[in-house]
């Protein structure tokens, strides 16, 4: 089989409305033979259309499972889409029975994996692309709840939007997480990369409350937090809004793994330290920064990892990034994709901006989550 043969369909338009949008992407998909799974993401101004945006979609190429969600901007091959109704689309071939479309997850193994063909009783070997609503407040947990119910290594993304959210497994669905599984026959490459760099060293929290950091290091959690930004940004705190953060070490990591959450709220008087996650005492802690000459050399240290992994052709490629990356962290002109194109190729790929990416069994923050079907 060519390369051209093995490489996934794929299309992506803007349009005036729902129909001329998908009809413009689905007359560029060029369905492999034996396509068998579509992935599909829309812009906001499209969430209560998607059911006929599948409609269109399942006529034009054929191909019934379709997974996929909303962003406030979706990602193509080099291209970024916000701020207008806009539909990306990609089908590929799978082998028989290498796949699964799930509609919602209860937290049961029997029950989650009954029925999902021979592969699904397998404790290894599993990949899967997932799609979750950020207003299910146990989205958290249910993450890695997932990843360790369907021994499966989780990437995806947490939908946005600044309207409706719609997502599809097959169907429509309220569920607020579906998606795919694939078995070990399904052959991928998948990479993070970070938006965000520290700037000072790791922390252990001493006292906390809930949310609240009260003491890092036996010390106002205040105190720490000016220490390690300096001193001009410590002179005046209203500064460090979208620009300083907290992020967590994963555990077993070294400092280039770690998830990054908002700072919410800071209590001068007091020295404490509101952030957006629960907190524990005596987890690891440290700030970090946006930055992005960083988030740029870590996207090409990336690309190029993923690159010296995937010996075979790239069939196709999922992307799920942060609102808080695109034309905020990268410039305008869809500089993050091209970024992308320019070191892999005019490789079929899809994707959305998130509200949190997923990758591995965590919810993270401020990066990018690359996925190569090889």
């Amino acid at each position: 089989m060519s390369d051209a043969a093995q490489r996934f369909g794929y299309g992506h338009a803007s349009g005036d409305g729902w129909h001329a949008a998908a009809q413009a992407c689905a007359a560029q998909i060029k369905p492999p033979a034996g396509a068998n799974l579509g992935f599909v993401y829309i812009t906001d101004a499209l969430a209560d259309n998607l059911d006929k945006i599948i409609a269109l979609l399942v006529q034009e190429t054929g191909v019934v499972d379709w997974v996929g969600t909303t962003g406030i901007g979706i990602c193509a091959t080099g291209r970024e889409y916000f701020d207008e109704p806009a539909v990306a689309a990609m089908v590929g071939c799978f082998p028989e029975d290498s796949f699964s479309v799930f509609d919602g997850f209860s937290g049961e193994r029997m029950g989650f994996l009954a029925g999902r063909g021979p592969e699904a009783s397998r404790s290894e070997g599993y990949f899967a692309v997932v799609h979750a609503d950020p207003r299910d407040p146990e989205i958290m947990r249910r993450v890695p709840e997932l990843a360790e119910v369907s021994s499966c290594f989780l990437v995806g993304g947490l939908a946005s939007s600044r309207g409706a959210y719609a997502h599809v497994a097959g169907a429509l669905t309220e569920s607020t997480l579906s998606g795919v599984m694939f078995s070990a026959e399904v052959p991928v490459a998948t990479a993070l990369t970070q938006g965000c760099s520290p700037i000072g060293p790791i922390h252990e929290i001493t006292q906390c409350h809930a949310n609240i950091a009260i003491e890092i290091d036996d010390r106002a959690a205040l105190e720490v937090l000016k220490d390690d930004i300096g001193e001009v940004l410590a002179q005046d705190l209203r500064r460090i809004g979208g620009y300083i953060f907290a992020a967590f070490p994963v555990v077993g990591s070294d400092r280039a793994d770690y998830m990054v959450r908002n700072l919410v709220g800071l209590d001068e008087e007091r020295g404490r330290v509101a952030i957006g996650a629960p907190l524990e005492d005596g987890q690891r802690i440290m700030f970090c920064r946006r930055d992005g000459q960083t988030a740029r050399d870590d996207l090409a240290r990336m690309l190029g990892d993923l690159k010296r992994r995937s010996p075979t052709p790239i069939k196709g490629a999922v992307y799920f990034t942060c609102l808080g990356r695109g034309p905020q962290m990268f410039g305008a002109q869809s500089a993050e994709l091209s970024a992308i194109q320019d070191e892999l190729g005019s490789v079929p790929l899809v994707g959305f901006f998130c509200n949190g990416e997923i990758s591995h069994n965590r919810v993270y923050g401020y990066t990018g989550v690359l996925s190569l079907f090889l």
